[in-house]
Order: C-alpha cells, then sequence, then structure tokens
C-alpha cells in the first residue's frame, strides 16, 4: 500500500534522512519515535510533499508519489493529510470555518476569495466537529479555544479532506498529558472507525505503545528499529535515543499516572 524505499533528505553535507526504507501493506497507526533532530518530521514532510527527497522514492498503490507535480500534487496533498504540532489555524477565524479551509484544494479560486461553501460542506464540518466533542465550538474564533481543542480542530480539518493517510507531526508535544490522551484517543478512532492509515511522529513510549500497531524508531536520520509495540523494550528504547542506563521512561511519559507517580516519589537527601 505505502512503499518507502531508499528515500534520502540532505540539506548540505547533512543527510536529514539517510535512506529509509519502509513497507505498509495495509491501513494501520503507526508511531515514529527518536530524539529530536533524528528526522521525523523532514521524513513526513516528504511523505505530504512539503519537502522534496534528495534520492529514494514513496510509492502508494503503485503511484510514484515523489514524481508528482502540479494539481497531481495537490490532490495527493488532499489524500495525504497534514496535521501539526503548533495546530497552523487561522486564530481569528471561526473554528467551523477553519475545518472547511480543508476543501480549499478542491474548490475554485472565485469560491475561495469569497469564502463561499455548499452547505453539504458546512453540515459536514459541523458532523466531523460533533464527532471530535466540540461542535458547540463551531463558532467561537479558534484562538478562544485551549490548545487540545484547538488540535481537534486541526484534526477535523484534515478529516475534512476525506485523505486516505492522515500524518501527525508531534500532535501532543504541547498540550498536556489529559488533552493529549484526548487527542491520541481520537486519531486512533480515526484509524479504527475510518480505516485511515495514521502515521504519528511521537516523543512518548507509553503512547507508542497504548496507541499503535507497528512503531518505527529513527536515529540521526536512520531507521534503527522497526516492531510492534511489545518488541519497543526499555532496552531496545536506549538504542533509539542512544542514552545509557540511566535512561528513565516516565521521565518522557504523557500518562497521568506516570507522571503522578514519577512526583510523589520521594527523593533521597544525600
Amino acid at each position: 500500500m505505502l512503499k518507502i524505499d531508499k528515500l534520502t533528505k540532505a540539506f548540505g553535507a547533512n543527510k536529514a534522512v539517510d535512506s529509509v526504507s519502509l513497507d505498509f501493506d495495509r491501513p494501520m497507526m503507526i508511531g515514529i519515535i527518536g530524539a529530536s533532530g533524528a528526522g521525523k518530521s523532514t521524513l513526513l514532510r516528504m511523505l505530504n510533499r512539503l519537502e522534496n527527497a534528495t534520492s529514494g522514492s514513496i510509492t502508494f498503490d503503485g503511484r510514484d508519489v515523489t514524481a508528482l507535480h502540479g494539481a497531481d500534487k495537490r490532490r495527493w496533498q488532499r489524500d495525504c493529510a497534514m496535521i501539526f504540532q503548533q495546530f497552523n489555524l487561522v486564530p481569528r477565524m471561526d473554528v467551523v470555518s477553519n475545518v472547511l479551509h480543508g476543501t480549499l484544494n478542491r474548490r475554485s479560486t472565485l469560491a475561495t476569495m469569497f469564502n463561499l461553501y455548499p452547505s453539504e460542506d458546512i453540515h459536514r464540518a459541523i458532523d466531523i466537529l460533533d464527532r471530535l466533542g466540540i461542535a458547540g465550538h463551531a463558532a467561537k474564533r479558534a484562538e478562544a479555544l485551549s490548545g487540545g481543542q484547538q488540535q481537534r480542530v486541526a484534526i477535523a480539518r484534515a478529516i475534512m479532506q476525506d485523505p486516505q493517510i492522515v500524518l501527525a507531526d508531534e500532535p501532543i508535544a504541547s498540550l498536556d498529558p489529559m488533552n493529549a490522551q484526548i487527542v491520541m484517543d481520537d486519531l486512533r478512532r480515526i484509524h479504527d472507525e475510518d480505516g485511515r492509515m495514521v502515521i504519528a511522529n511521537l516523543h512518548t513510549l507509553d503512547t507508542a505503545r497504548r496507541y499503535c500497531d507497528r512503531v518505527v524508531g529513527m536515529r540521526a536520520g536512520r531507521v534503527v528499529f522497526d516492531g510492534t509495540p511489545e518488541q519497543l523494550t526499555t532496552g531496545v528504547a536506549r538504542d533509539i535515543y542512544g542514552a545509557d542506563a540511566s535512561f528513565s521512561e516516565a521521565a518522557t511519559s504523557t500518562s497521568i499516572d506516570a507522571l503522578n507517580a514519577a512526583t510523589s516519589t520521594p527523593v533521597p537527601v544525600a
């Protein structure tokens, strides 16, 4: 279904992504983990064609994504929706209009200029917001919402595109644990209920284990782990992050229980 073959992105002498090969034969929820600078975001940006590959290829259902240009490239970006860490909403615009922006790449220039939307698109946008539990905020400005609510608006905008693949670049990095759980629950439901492939860049091991069917670990631009959540042991995680025996998963956890346990542990007095 999705095949990545020796994909490389070089910035001068530095290879942000270095000969990555991955093969996904069916829609699943995939977590990509690794330290900052491992190449996770660059990989997703190449999948969405926001970045061009230096070499290698991306193939989806037999179509060479890396060779697409113009209208074909824009159609691919509709089929492969992107959710960003910083939401990328229009702050002063109401929520439902932000969601309707998911239809921009299939509307005429005139309709876009005058902000004209068919009634069926408006109803669909509200239905998606309702599915994500935020339809009551449809008329509010996006800037009036909390971070977790804004990220759900961004998810709704992505689903409005009716994509086959949803890419989420650090979707919970700026959220508190409760909102992080809500957003990850939503992404998992989108996979389970819609049958869409979801690929999410994640920093936290507990999140990858809990929500993903498959986990890919990256280090210095290369894939150093590709397996099931059960195979993601603490020892494997140390290798992915280049950490020593002092590495603690609790320090990177988004679990409310884990955070409570970590903060309630007595600190020994020297």
